[in-house]
């Protein structure tokens, strides 16, 4: 059996810009001075090798673990039949890139590291269009770079999958701590009209189960799909059952192989209605396969050449928009709980939804009949749940690590039928529940609203 082993040699620390990193790298600097000094400096460690972990003979994970989340995200990649990952490292996203580097050629994928993130996109889309299901993961900065690339595998009908663990921002921000500072990005980022699929886990369990998923949205309605988590849930370890692969469901792209159909009667952009109005999505075909056909990011004809007017544009617009309206009610996925005789409802999501949790059972038992609306599908947006209970209850309640991002999605599905108050924290830490109960009790009217809240929004 192989073994790893690290040896930690004699460090000249006076190079190293100290007072620069202290912020991020105190406590690895911390422990290399503690080693570096001591006689452990010259003693071998063993780290566990990926080759101890596989319990199949396809190289798949089985079984119960103990992992990361990101690890889990890594590893339902590799259940759903990723074989090509292209990313670059940047916290809180790295551990899932060194994961796929080492798993992916056990199971004959591929692994690249890019120069940047734009990059890293571009090579996923083309990976996709080889036939190769295909990932990359990110968080803040790399995810705003790889934005138009997004844009163009939308428009390209390219199926893959983004995983962005979200830290804090704007900018460079909080690298290392958590944040939920990219929900709207993630709806709006890319420029013009388009409908996007978002999934928000809220355990390294549901980073398995919905990376998954996300693959299987991806290839049945040709189009990129997001995992949007966070830092918490990313770098959080817990129990991780991964079942055999005869009990998990693939779902692989519609294909079209040589043979199939005429090569010149073949359109890579088609749908059964020529209106675009319902949802159909036309059958990809792979690069050498022989049939003729363009893929570009200008609007283009069935074809896929390029088509400048009004009704093209038309046409391939309302096809992007469709395809993911007409399946509404098969994408979006929610947790209900207690919302039955609820008058108050806590609406949240990723680990917020977690945070959650304990102030709804709280506010029960305090005779506050509260309900619970955990958003696992975040985009598509479920505005008709949203709106169908604002008509019956008094309030919502939304917690999350932003300014009032999903807040202002609800309020404007409520459309004034329901109050809304938000629970922020404008990252770097997870929500304190005691602060989400208070906004329940506010909601319900224990607490008195003051008149600085008159928007209804409560900041930690």
């Amino acid at each position: 059996m192989p073994k790893v082993t690290i040896r930690l040699k004699s460090l000249n620390l006076l190079n190293v810009r100290i007072v620069d990193y202290a912020l991020c790298y105190a406590p690895t600097l911390l422990f290399i001075l503690k080693v570096a000094k001591s006689p452990l400096r010259k003693t071998k460690f063993r780290i566990q090798n990926p080759d101890e972990i596989m319990s199949s003979d396809q190289g798949l994970l089985i079984g119960a673990h103990f992992l990361l989340g990101d690890y889990a995200a890594a590893e339902g990649a590799i259940m759903a039949g990723c074989r090509f990952f292209a990313g670059y490292p940047i916290t809180p996203a790295t551990e899932i890139a060194e994961r796929m580097s080492t798993r992916l050629p056990q199971v004959g994928g591929l692994y690249i590291q890019m120069e940047d993130e734009l990059a890293s996109m571009n090579a996923v889309l083309g990976a996709s269009w080889t036939g190769v299901k295909s990932m990359t993961a990110t968080s803040g900065p790399g995810f705003s770079l790889m934005m138009e690339n997004l844009g163009l595998g939308i428009m390209l009908e390219t199926p893959c999958v983004l995983i962005n663990v979200q830290r804090g921002g704007p900018s460079t921000g909080l690298p290392t701590l958590v944040g939920q500072q990219d929900m709207m990005q993630a709806r709006w980022g890319s420029h013009g009209d388009y409908e996007i699929i978002a999934l928000a886990p809220t355990s390294p369990q549901e980073l398995f189960d919905l990376t998954i998923r996300a693959f299987n949205l991806a290839e049945k309605f040709r189009t990129p799909v997001l995992v949007m988590t966070d830092a918490e849930v990313g770098h959080m370890t817990e129990r991780v059952v991964i079942p055999s692969p005869e009990q998990i469901e693939i779902i692989d792209r519609s294909m079209v192989r040589k043979g199939d159909v005429e090569p010149d009667h073949f359109r890579i952009f088609r749908e059964s209605s020529a209106a675009g109005g319902d949802g159909a999505v036309s059958p990809m075909a792979i690069a050498g396969e022989g049939y003729r056909f363009h893929v570009t990011g200008l609007t283009h004809d069935e074809r896929g050449y390029p088509a400048m007017n009004a009704e093209a544009s038309e046409w391939n617009i309302k096809r992007l928009v469709n395809k993911i309206r007409a399946h509404r009610n098969e994408i979006i996925q929610l947790e209900e709980r207690y919302l039955d005789d609820a008058e108050i409802v806590v609406v949240s999501y990723g680990i917020s939804a977690r945070t959650s949790l304990w102030p709804v059972e709280q506010a029960r038992n305090e005779g506050i009949r509260v309900g619970y609306l955990r958003l696992i599908t975040v985009w598509p947006f479920p505005e008709e749940q949203i709106r169908k209970l604002a008509k019956r209850i008094r309030a919502y309640v939304v917690p999350e690590i932003n300014m009032g991002q999903i807040m202002r999605e609800v309020e404007r599905c409520s459309a004034g039928q329901a109050r809304v108050f938000g629970v922020h924290r404008l990252g770097g830490d997870i929500l304190e529940p005691q602060n989400v109960l208070n906004a329940i009790r506010k909601a319900a009217g224990r607490i008195e609203t003051s008149q600085d809240d008159s928007m209804n929004r409560s900041m930690e």
